[in-house]
């Protein structure tokens, strides 16, 4: 396919009331913050969406504070395609300092400890501690990246919850000590999305690397996309995770391979003449929620949708 046809439908907005709150809130703190670290989708700020997995309302609303860019799972992006998202979404004439990370944990803070003390303070001037603002879309890791850095800077364990789907982290938590020299300060807060959409494409983006929760779109046209979106990048992993005889542009077809590899069966009832009769059927829903998992999970090889 030359395009895919989203059949006139619309990505589903996806900005239920904490999101809304959480903006109001991040506006408020960011008086005590130093710094923004923004965590962005491969599968975040998303090393699969370096360009779709940030939201362009974050930045305009959190001013000019020294600014972060931080890469989510780079191991599961394309490593030829890496170079474009190491600049990714810097918009002309934006003060802050943006970087992409690899080693993440490692380098975060000392960064931040730079950026911060070469830039000016203004009211915090006089404080010896450093309050930082992680920001990003729903389901980048925020809160997992806190906790990586308890655990190499204070040996800690978790301060804050995370899970593999949007909406975890609902309200701008209090602040997490994740360093003692410098005294370091890391400030939860929840995925924000645009209230609205304004392209199809970015939405679907968003949605196979897990920032919009499936149900709200659909796991049928997700499935159909990203295959659409794997053969158009010649990444025909699939074809030998489901042993097809060669790449294919049809879902069904996929599905049906994906179904009987994974053994996703389901029993339906059937009416007939002599009564009801139990039949085993492949469970094509299961079978596109297992090829959304295995892409997310990086088993259909290194790709970046952007």
């Amino acid at each position: 396919r030359e395009r895919f046809d989203f059949g006139g439908r619309d990505v589903a907005s996806w900005f239920p009331g904490h999101m809304a709150k959480g903006l109001r809130q991040m506006r408020a703190s960011l008086r005590r913050a130093d710094c923004l670290v923004e965590r962005t989708v491969t599968l975040l700020s998303s090393a699969h969406i370096p360009l779709s997995g940030r939201n362009p309302m974050l930045q305009e609303a959190l001013g000019i504070r020294p600014h972060i860019l931080v890469l989510n799972k780079m191991d599961l992006a394309d490593p030829r395609r890496q170079p474009v998202s190491t600049g990714a979404g810097l918009a002309p004439g934006h003060r802050a300092a943006v970087t992409a990370l690899l080693c993440v944990s490692l380098q975060i803070v000392p960064l931040v400890a730079k950026l911060v003390g070469n830039s000016p303070r203004y009211h915090r001037a006089e404080s010896t501690e450093y309050s930082i603002l992680v920001i990003g879309v729903p389901n980048v890791g925020k809160s997992s990246l806190i906790n990586s850095l308890r655990r190499l800077h204070l040996k800690k364990g978790k301060a804050t919850a995370v899970g593999g789907e949007p909406g975890i982290t609902k309200a701008v938590l209090t602040r997490i000590q994740v360093c003692e020299k410098p005294l370091m300060y890391l400030v939860d807060t929840p995925g924000v999305l645009p209230p609205k959409l304004g392209d199809v494409e970015t939405g679907m983006k968003l949605a196979l690397c897990g920032a919009i929760r499936d149900h709200l779109v659909g796991e049928d046209i997700m499935a159909d996309y990203l295959l659409y979106a794997l053969n158009k990048r010649q990444q025909f992993g699939y074809v030998r995770r489901y042993g097809l005889a060669e790449a294919c542009d049809n879902i069904e077809l996929v599905l049906r391979r994906v179904a009987l590899a994974q053994g996703r069966m389901q029993k339906v009832k059937v009416l007939t003449g002599t009564g009801n009769v139990n039949v085993t059927m492949l469970n094509y829903p299961a079978a596109a929620y297992e090829f959304l998992r295995d892409f997310r999970a990086g088993r259909l090889g290194r790709v970046t949708l952007d």
